[in-house]
């Protein structure tokens, strides 16, 4: 009491207090109310600001829906487990004029999905929408409608990606006081059947409800893999378990003599024409190596690469490219021979007079690729690409089909003490991309009898040329495996001097703006 007295009485010391205080107060009510927001559900809300003359949008969601199989909350012979969260769209008109219309959308988005058909095919996770007009929704492009086990709605049990509920959905206001209100109403329901559902316990998925004013764009990974119905339908083939002689990786790859596959990249979507050379590439496929859920598109550079793209400093640079077996004549693509250039691989005499097959120490791979190349694309277009794990184990024999080559890539040890992985931006196709890029009637041949006219015709990777890839063989420190200018697939020493083209994944996130995938009219992506 003492020291508040004298406090009071001395006034600079009275008027810090009340300062210090007010500002803790202050500090108090932020703190508060930043971990109060961390845990409201993300609306993706657009809010027109209220006044006058303005009308007021508003959306918000509720709790986010969650689904977990136990032997608990799925007892044998019980009831269905089931949550519900509710998204609103609410607008009141400006006073000036008392009436407003707006548009806007709503998604439901399914990612980190591990659930699967516990006895192979029996929907177990069903959703169900309901909206503004007290009707279920029974229409969502992807999703298959039904009534399961007495619940009608969607099957979502091995579901992923971005589902459109609602697009350009009208909401309209006649009054400045009294809202209108639009209630979406989303139920998933985990069906309790009849037969042993043990197999999901423990699995998840991640769910998002997205109500927004914008349209949203889709990714260009799940727009491509919304285009896969059935193997081989817009030359796409889905890698799981049931696909014969496939990577079994969950991968989807495009395969085939000609499929649209064709990106533009390095010029935005709102250039006009046609996409120059240089930014043409292709679409190898779509891939969740690293098992998140989330799927990254694979680009290769649909042609061959100039010195003025990848550079002529450090020892790897060979020069243009140099026809010695009349391959010229194989070669599918439009560049002139002489501004092709050819890299060595690895020109590390220190290993060897035929160089190294040592990735980590490849002045291709360090200089030429992830330097002046990466240099060369700009950073708007490098903000598009995510780092990657390249898988560098060898192979030791080359008569091995795509499938032995997938699996040798990533479980097999290199040469010596060469590593088996290596992280950066940019790398080149694997023998296994090349394999699978062939119709499937080509899985069961090994690569070495690649050189089957048949084959390379309806193999779009397939370029005509010597082509680098990134495996090294793996019974030498010298050897490295290459594309034949007939077709074939062997290893050949890493001094000498062939044609590559770059390949990198994009960020899952990366949009699509427009485009059809043809050489013509090649996807754009929103940048």
């Amino acid at each position: 009491m003492k020291l508040m007295d004298k406090i009071k009485k001395n006034k600079l010391l009275y008027f810090l207090g009340v300062l210090i205080i007010g500002v803790f107060i202050v500090l108090i009510v932020r703190v508060t109310y930043a971990f109060l927001g961390a845990n409201i559900n993300e609306a993706r809300e657009n809010v027109v600001v209220d006044s006058d003359t303005t009308d007021n949008l508003q959306f918000s969601i509720g709790d986010p829906l969650v689904i977990n199989a136990t032997p608990t909350t799925l007892p044998k012979n019980g009831a269905n487990l089931v949550d519900e969260s509710v998204a609103t769209a609410t607008l009141l008109a400006n006073s000036t004029n008392d009436t407003a219309e707006y548009s806007y959308y709503v998604y439901f988005t399914i990612s980190n999905n591990t659930f699967t058909y516990t006895d192979g095919s029996t929907p177990e996770i069903i959703l169900t929408v309901t909206g503004p007009d007290g009707n279920p929704v029974t229409n969502i492009e992807g999703l298959t409608y039904g009534t399961f086990n007495g619940v009608a709605g969607f099957d979502v049990t091995t579901q992923n990606g971005t589902f459109t509920v609602a697009s350009n959905y009208a909401i309209t206001a006649s009054s400045s006081t009294d809202a209108a209100k639009h209630d979406w109403t989303f139920t998933l329901t985990y069906l309790n059947l009849s037969f042993d559902q043990s197999g999901n316990y423990g699995n998840s998925m991640t769910t998002e409800i997205i109500i927004q004013q914008e349209e949203m764009k889709p990714t260009l990974a799940n727009y491509i893999t919304s285009l896969y119905t059935t193997d081989g339908e817009n030359g796409l083939y889905l890698h799981d378990t049931d696909l014969a002689n496939g990577a079994g990786d969950n991968s989807y790859r495009f395969s085939g003599a000609n499929p649209n596959n064709y990106v533009c990249f390095g010029l935005g979507a709102e250039s006009e024409g046609t996409c120059p050379a240089d930014n043409l590439y292709r679409i190898i496929g779509v891939f969740d190596d690293d098992k998140d859920g989330n799927y990254q598109v694979k680009l290769i550079k649909s042609d061959y690469t100039t010195s003025a793209i990848l550079g002529t400093d450090g020892r790897d640079y060979y020069g243009s490219y140099v026809d010695v077996w009349g391959e010229s004549s194989y070669y599918k693509g439009n560049m002139t021979q002489s501004d092709i250039a050819a890299y060595r691989w690895n020109y590390d005499t220190s290993v060897s007079s035929s160089g190294s097959n040592n990735w980590i120490t490849s002045e291709f791979n360090i200089i030429n690729l992830n330097t002046n190349y990466w240099n060369y694309l700009g950073t708007t277009w490098q903000n598009l690409i995510t780092p990657t794990t390249w898988h560098l184990g060898g192979i030791t024999l080359n008569s091995d089909t795509a499938k032995e080559f997938y699996d040798g890539e990533r479980n097999n040890a290199g040469y010596g003490s060469n590593p088996t992985t290596y992280r950066d931006e940019i790398g080149l196709m694997y023998p296994s991309d090349y394999g699978y890029a062939a119709s499937p009637d080509a899985w069961t041949n090994n690569l070495f009898n690649y050189d089957n006219s048949t084959i390379t015709a309806s193999n779009w990777l397939y370029m005509g040329l010597w082509e680098w890839t990134i495996t090294p063989y793996s019974s030498d420190s010298i050897s490295v495996f290459s594309v034949y200018y007939n077709g074939t697939l062997n290893y050949y020493y890493a001094n000498n001097g062939y044609s590559a083209r770059p390949v990198f994944y994009l960020e899952s996130n990366v949009a699509l703006q427009g485009g059809s995938g043809t050489s013509s009219d090649p996807y754009r992506l929103a940048v």
